[in-house]
C-alpha cells in the first residue's frame, strides 16, 4: 500500500491543523492506521492509531485530548485532526499502515508501510 500525507505547515501556538494520509494499492480497510512524528534528533514517537473500522483508538498521553484521529474507508483516507498545537507538536508527522493488526500498535515496527512524512511546525 502507498500512503500519501497532506496537511503539514506552520501554525502558531493554540492553533489547528488537520493532516490526512490518503492510500492506494489496496484494499485499505484490511489495515489498521497510525500516526507518527519525529522531531529533529529525536526518536520517532507514536502519536495514534485506528483500527479498520474505527471502533478502537489509541493516543500517546501527549496528545490525548487535543488530537483525534479519524478514517473514512470510503474515501481510503486518513486523518489526524490537531486543536490546541504546542510548540512541542513540532515534528514530521508520518502516516503508517499494518496488515491485520489485532491490537492497535504504539510502536513504529508493529507497522508494515510508511509514508514520506508532512512538516508541523508550531511557532511560539
Amino acid at each position: 500500500v502507498q500512503l500519501v500525507e497532506s496537511g503539514g505547515g506552520l501554525v502558531q501556538a493554540g492553533g489547528s491543523l488537520k493532516l490526512s494520509c490518503a492510500a492506494s494499492g489496496r484494499t485499505f480497510s484490511n489495515y489498521a492506521m497510525g500516526w507518527f512524528r519525529q522531531a529533529p534528533g529525536k526518536e520517532r514517537e507514536f502519536v495514534a492509531a485506528i483500527g479498520w473500522n474505527s471502533a478502537s483508538t489509541v493516543y500517546a498521553d501527549s496528545v490525548k485530548g487535543r488530537f483525534t484521529i479519524s478514517r473514512d474507508n470510503a474515501k481510503n483516507t486518513v486523518y489526524l485532526q490537531m486543536d490546541s498545537l504546542k510548540p512541542e507538536d513540532t515534528a514530521v508527522y508520518y502516516c503508517a499502515a499494518a496488515l491485520w493488526m489485532v491490537r492497535l500498535g504504539t510502536t513504529p515496527n508493529e507497522y508494515d508501510y510508511w509514508g514520506q512524512g508532512t512538516e508541523v511546525t508550531v511557532s511560539s
